[in-house]
């Protein structure tokens, strides 16, 4: 149901390729225009801070911005580019915008709700371990009043930027080259790859190099496109995808990371490899979990083409 309600609209390459173009150019002008009238103004004030180049591009406290408004303003393009997904799925492919969540024609929020639990829970295990066995690689980053503010804003906008990028990669493009290739291993290969490319700006990447990061982004691909073939929809991957990010920006920063905010903790020393290695263990945990609560049959796993 959730590939075949791709069949029902019209799926040209071309209209793929026209969607991303225009969803990447939106989010980039009008989504980024907030951030950049804000950087202009604090210039105006400030010159000195236009000429600032901070090692993290993500960290607008070089420009004066405090990291909740930072945070804000980081996420606003995420919404534009939702915002343009919604208005032009039907005029371009003759589709529903909800069928892009699994063809049913309703969100099964239940299932969000529940994946973005389990996924928290799996988090909160995993820092516990990592603070415990290295604690002097954590310290108090943040107690303060803003802390709450934080938790405000990641939990109302966060699940905004991860539902996007769930709709682009797990629901419009994973649909659209199953209509394509009738199959999907491919697909969910192609939108893993691409998911992983997708962040080659992240300063992760700049930081402990490409061929270290992109392993780990390709990897959340394969997981959450994983979910949604066996779940027959994304909202289990919307979940965990939203409950990762905002575990992130509460709990834990460092200073490469995408997000820039002040968490309760600040790592001090990032093991690529180790974490990747825990997110596998992690990714396998989760994976049954949502097997064994969903009640899936083993047999879903191999019924993997694409009915015509």
């Amino acid at each position: 149901m959730f590939f075949e309600s791709a069949l029902k609209g019209k799926n040209s390459f071309w209209r793929y390729l026209l969607m991303f173009f225009i969803v990447f150019f939106v989010t980039n002008t009008i989504g980024a225009l907030p951030l950049i009238v804000t950087v202009i103004i604090k210039g105006v004030s400030n010159p000195e801070i236009l000429d600032a180049s901070p090692e993290n591009l993500m960290n607008l406290s070089t420009y004066g911005i405090d990291s909740n408004t930072g945070l804000i303003l980081m996420l606003f393009p995420f919404i534009i580019g939702l915002l343009t997904l919604y208005l032009l799925v039907k005029p371009l492919h003759h589709r529903k915008f909800i069928d892009l969540f699994n063809g049913g024609g309703k969100i099964r929020w239940n299932k969000f709700f529940m994946s973005a639990l389990v996924w928290l829970i799996l988090m909160g295990i995993y820092l516990y371990i990592c603070i415990s066995n290295d604690p002097g690689n954590f310290t108090i980053n943040n107690i303060s009043s803003s802390l709450l503010w934080l938790i405000i804003i990641a939990v109302l906008l966060i699940p905004f930027q991860t539902t996007f990028e769930e709709l682009l990669f797990r629901g419009y493009l994973m649909q659209g080259a199953g209509a394509w290739f009738k199959n999907k291993w491919i697909p969910l290969l192609l939108t893993s790859l691409l998911f992983g490319l997708m962040h080659s700006f992240n300063p992760e990447i700049k930081e402990f190099g490409f061929w270290v990061m992109i392993p780990q982004y390709v990897t959340f691909g394969l997981v959450f496109g994983l979910l949604a073939i066996l779940d027959n929809g994304i909202e289990l991957a919307m979940g965990a995808h939203a409950a990762n990010n905002v575990f992130l920006s509460i709990l834990v920063t460092q200073k490469s990371s995408a997000l820039q905010t002040a968490a309760l903790y600040e790592q001090q020393r990032v093991y690529p490899w180790s974490e990747f290695f825990s997110l596998i263990i992690i990714s396998v945990l989760f994976i049954v979990l949502m097997w064994i609560l969903n009640r899936w049959c083993l047999k879903d796993i191999f019924k993997m083409e694409c009915d015509n």
